[in-house]
């Protein structure tokens, strides 16, 4: 079982929307030095809905290249037809991957019994660890406690990203699926509060910015110190509201190339973050003292 903070890692990419591995071997390298507890490669902030299937093996290939098992890996291997989903998530086990996340499938809306038989599907297939992913803002589709409870029993379907910010699905999720079951929060404004209720982490977007005050708050809220987790988040507020202003990972690409540690790269349909939300972001920087 995976805990702590670990960080939704951009795909680093250069202006004409080619990848950047030199950019992202250093990321790693930056992570690993922050005390990021494990890296998640090409999920949502990843940009995988825009990176095609060599390119997304090859991003999964190079993050466990350079990870060199110092760190965890953990491939966002998601897709709307489990037919890719089982492909990506092979071909993230052949790459040497510690585990996958799936997120629920996208668009075509299946029905609960649909994403019963779309994740036992792909863990049937594929021996990996593998996490599933419900994140209902973005996909359109809720997928139920209940339905989680029928899936937790499958041997390598280890825990949940629950990304709805209900922190009553917390108690309820422990209840159904046994202390075994990991649940990983995907709301960074929610994730102290989350761990704080037994929760087991965060998968995060603020850890790209942050990511060793990220790895301290999520710390404390694991050994059940609320006030020293309610300090430090209280630093990292304004990234965990800013960095959603425009669609992820639009921000969090534009604070990484102010940092210095990506070029200004993004993929249509996804474009740089505006002039008019900047302001806000770079607020956001400086109380939580990066830049």
């Amino acid at each position: 079982m995976y805990r702590g903070s670990m960080v939704a890692l951009i795909t680093p990419m250069r202006e004409d929307g080619s990848l950047d591995e030199n950019s992202l071997r250093n990321l790693v390298d930056f992570h690993v030095a922050q005390g990021t507890d494990a890296i998640v490669a090409v999920g949502t902030t990843g940009e995988s809905a825009t990176l095609d299937e060599d390119e997304h093996c090859r991003v999964i290939r190079q993050v466990v290249e350079f990870a060199d098992r110092r760190i965890p890996v953990i491939a966002g291997t998601g897709a709307n037809s489990t037919s890719e989903a089982i492909i990506l998530t092979r071909c993230a086990s052949e790459a040497g991957a510690d585990a996958c996340l799936l997120v629920t499938p996208y668009y075509n809306k299946p029905t609960q019994e649909g994403l019963f038989l779309h994740f036992k599907a792909v863990a049937d297939a594929v021996e990996i660890p593998q996490i599933l992913y419900n994140v209902p803002g973005r996909t359109a589709c809720d997928m139920r406690p209940e339905t989680v409870q029928r899936l937790a029993p499958i041997e390598n379907i280890v825990g949940i990203k629950e990304a709805t910010g209900d922190l009553a699905r917390v108690s309820l999720l422990r209840e159904l699926c046994g202390e075994d079951f990991a649940l990983y929060s995907g709301d960074d404004a929610t994730a102290r509060e989350f761990m704080l209720l037994g929760g087991h982490g965060v998968i995060s977007v603020t850890a790209n910015v942050a990511p060793r005050l990220m790895h301290e708050m999520s710390l404390a809220a694991l050994q059940g110190d609320s006030d020293r987790a309610s300090a430090i988040d209280s630093r990292l507020q304004g990234l965990h509201h800013s960095l959603f202003l425009e669609s992820n990972p639009i921000p969090v690409k534009w604070v990484m190339t102010e940092m210095g540690l990506a070029p200004k790269g993004i993929r249509l349909p996804l474009t740089w973050l505006s002039e008019a939300a900047q302001p806000a972001v770079r607020d956001a920087m400086r109380q939580a003292g990066v830049s």
